[in-house]
């Protein structure tokens, strides 16, 4: 069978796993990528080879890129090997992945944050990017979202097949469910289920593209000289959530993590809650100290025997 049959019925499996569809048209340009640079047949190609692509990826694409091409053909060949019934080894190893840094999630302080939406005056970006700051939503989500998912006497918004097809339920804060507010009505007359909009130029009236979504951001970056993306923002209300004493597996649902260690990473970040627990300790710390100092037992006699030994 040639490799292009293979990577036909490849696709349609993806489709019947419920891919989205970007998921689908970047695992076709990956594996169409590695079988042009590769000279020998599919059912050949060894983890010496892999090894050698990785080479050839590093010449022009980032460590996190070339884990993304590792991960999309070792389930190609995963597939061969599980459905096609095709008796081979996969070629791709697990430690042939990059180690890759785990930078904190950046987020904004305070006062960048009211900085920033000073500057945010049009109704529509506004709307947006205070969702995005207040509701955690994803820059796709927002692209999706439609007015039937909104419930403006609820305070919720449902969030329709998220990241990894999944859908939850998130809330608004009273400034996001002004400003989106504000925003619909300026809004009124179209029947366009898409909530946010073009609003210029030929494609008026179509719904905004995440694309455009992004550029929104990009220019209020540089007008205020802060260094924001979509994805601060989200970074930014979970890191708020989290010093307001939020319980963690909440902050993980209303983001939409399937794994809570995901969102443990903003307690490494979250200074102010780590602050105020330190001094809370800390006082109690000292008061037992004192105590103890005023019935006339000495710091060793404090410390477990344990301890000592």
């Amino acid at each position: 069978m040639q490799s292009t049959e293979w990577l036909v019925r490849y696709r349609r499996f993806l489709k019947r796993r419920n891919c989205s569809g970007h998921t689908v048209k970047n695992y076709m340009s990956i594996l169409h990528h590695f079988i042009v640079w590769q000279q020998t047949p599919l059912l050949t190609v060894t983890h010496k080879e892999m090894g050698c692509y990785v080479e050839h990826l590093l010449k022009t694409r980032k460590p996190k890129t070339i884990n993304c091409h590792l991960g999309a053909i070792r389930a190609f060949f995963d597939y061969l090997i599980d459905d096609e019934g095709i008796a081979l080894t996969n070629p791709v190893r697990k430690k042939q992945v990059l180690r890759l840094p785990r930078p904190l999630p950046k987020h904004l302080k305070d006062d960048q944050v009211s900085a920033l939406f000073r500057e945010i005056k049009e109704l529509r970006d506004r709307a947006i990017f205070m969702l995005m700051l207040r509701c955690g939503l994803r820059v796709d989500e927002i692209a999706q979202l439609t007015m039937d998912g909104i419930e403006f006497q609820n305070r919720q918004i449902f969030v329709s097949n998220g990241k990894g097809s999944k859908d939850r339920i998130v809330y608004m804060s009273e400034d996001a469910r002004s400003a989106l507010q504000d925003y619909l009505k300026k809004r009124e007359g179209s029947k366009t289920k898409r909530v946010f909009l073009v609003q210029k130029g030929p494609l008026t009236g179509r719904p905004i593209s995440v694309r455009g979504i992004q550029k929104r951001i990009e220019y209020y970056a540089k007008k205020t000289a802060i260094p924001v993306s979509c994805h601060h923002l989200r970074h930014t209300m979970a890191t708020q959530l989290l010093n307001a004493d939020a319980d963690l597996v909440t902050i993980q649902d209303l983001l939409g993590h399937s794994r809570v260690t995901t969102t443990q990473r903003y307690c490494r970040v979250s200074n102010l809650k780590v602050q105020r627990d330190y001094y809370k300790a800390i006082e109690a710390v000292l008061r037992r100290s004192q105590e103890t100092a005023e019935d006339g037992l000495g710091l060793n006699d404090f410390i477990p025997t344990a301890i000592n030994n």
